[in-house]
């Protein structure tokens, strides 16, 4: 089998970013190089040893630094076949890199569409795919005006943002006002504003092979991660249902395929965000569609439900552009466990002081848990919607492992002081 020489783009050594590295390094026939900002003397030695070049750059972001270091892995390994990155903020910079040096993949225009969110919903739109109204507003005044045509509740946000980071729940003036301090719109910060979709949230996986969709799946989010980054203190939970074939599977598999093609979705796993709701034909709205591998643990939640490496098949799906769908044993699901302050505590950097509720919750769940990771004691609390740890449980039924979840989460309290 002829040698396939992968470059991958890794800024840091992220324990998640290393696993989708050690996927691909595994793959028969494959010669993998890395950009990183990173040394390699912090790579994990095992990792270390499968690696066919490395080149570090002082910004991995940088469109021009990125093509300078595929350039040089290309003179000593040879033509690059597959340029890859998994993490949000690197998609447009590597399709621009792809079409610089003629690499296979998704160029720059197709990435723009994922990655902008107006530029997004634009193209939805104009294919005729539900999705909430919005615009991209270059000052207050527009957002403002936006507002008093389509009313309260809204989304105010930045057009490239990730996992809701940036992102305001607007539901009265005062807070309009906050959001707008926050973002400060201009012509050369836009963001963008758009409707508060209402109804339940879910997300929907999409593997495609240039340009066609081969297989799919969807999990569940309780409550919506927009509630909970409003709502540091909740603990929340995604389900992956055993039924692959369900209503709302039905209902949204139509539109989001549509939806990738006028994208422009190539090779990959994609991750949708959308609503099931009365609101809109056939009960759907598309949030928000991403070039990449989801986050909150759902790649985890589908190799535990499937009973596969699932990083395994993603390897294969975008070295290879092979897939076989794979099927489902199990429900599965992810609890999401995250500090809370102790009431009256001051102080402007606490720290996780105990875990409260772990032997009653391995009394009653510790047989459906197949993976954890629990939040450390004397930590600083974390930023992101996914919180200091979380514990992914496994069950044939559905319904137990959903009524685990809520269970687990109402047990286990993190405290912060």
């Amino acid at each position: 089998m002829a040698h396939r020489t992968v470059v991958f783009v890794a800024p840091f050594f992220m324990t998640a970013t290393l696993r989708f590295v050690a996927a691909i390094a595994a793959l028969p026939g494959v010669r993998l190089a890395l950009i990183s900002q990173s040394s390699l003397a912090h790579m994990p030695p095992g990792v270390r040893r499968q690696l066919a070049g490395h080149y570090q750059v002082q910004n991995a972001l940088d469109a021009q630094q990125l093509a300078d270091a595929t350039r040089s892995l290309a003179r000593s390994l040879g033509r690059v076949d597959v340029l890859l990155g998994a993490l949000e903020h690197l998609q447009v910079q590597l399709g621009q890199v792809r079409d610089r040096l003629g690499i296979e993949g998704m160029g720059e225009a197709a990435a723009r569409n994922f990655r902008d969110k107006a530029r997004m919903k634009d193209v939805l739109q104009a294919a005729g795919l539900p999705c909430a109204r919005h615009q991209l507003v270059r000052s207050r005044a527009e957002a403002v005006q936006f507002v008093r045509a389509i009313g309260l509740p809204v989304v105010l946000k930045p057009p490239a943002g990730a996992a809701a980071v940036g992102t305001f729940r607007v539901t009265g003036e005062a807070e309009l006002q906050r959001a707008l301090q926050s973002l400060q719109p201009s012509p050369e910060r836009p963001a963008v504003i758009e409707e508060f979709m209402t109804g339940v949230e879910r997300s929907f996986e999409t593997v495609s092979i240039r340009g066609e969709a081969v297989w799919d799946s969807m999990t569940r989010y309780a409550p919506t991660p927009l509630h909970v980054l409003d709502n540091p203190w909740i603990q929340w939970t995604v389900l992956l249902p055993r039924e692959r074939e369900n209503p709302e599977a039905r209902a949204i598999r139509g539109p989001a395929r549509a939806a990738l093609k006028a994208l422009g979705m190539r090779t990959g796993l994609s991750h949708m965000e959308w609503f099931a709701t009365p609101r809109r034909p056939g009960g759907v709205a598309i949030s928000e569609v991403a070039a990449r591998p989801p986050g909150a643990q759902i790649v985890s939640l589908n190799g535990y439900a499937h009973d596969v490496d699932f990083l395994k098949l993603w390897a294969e799906l975008v070295v290879l552009e092979r897939f076989e769908p794979p099927t489902r044993r199990y429900a599965a699901g992810a609890a999401f466990f995250r500090a809370q302050r102790t009431p009256g505590q001051q102080g402007d950097a606490p720290k996780i002081v105990a875990i409260e509720g772990l032997d009653q919750a391995q009394r009653e769940l510790g047989h459906l848990v197949v993976e954890t990771r629990l939040p450390r004691i004397g930590a600083s609390p974390s930023t992101s919607y996914e919180g200091d740890g979380f514990a992914i449980l496994r069950h044939e039924d559905t319904e137990v492992v959903e009524r685990a979840l809520h269970r687990l989460v109402s047990l286990v309290r993190v405290r912060a002081a």
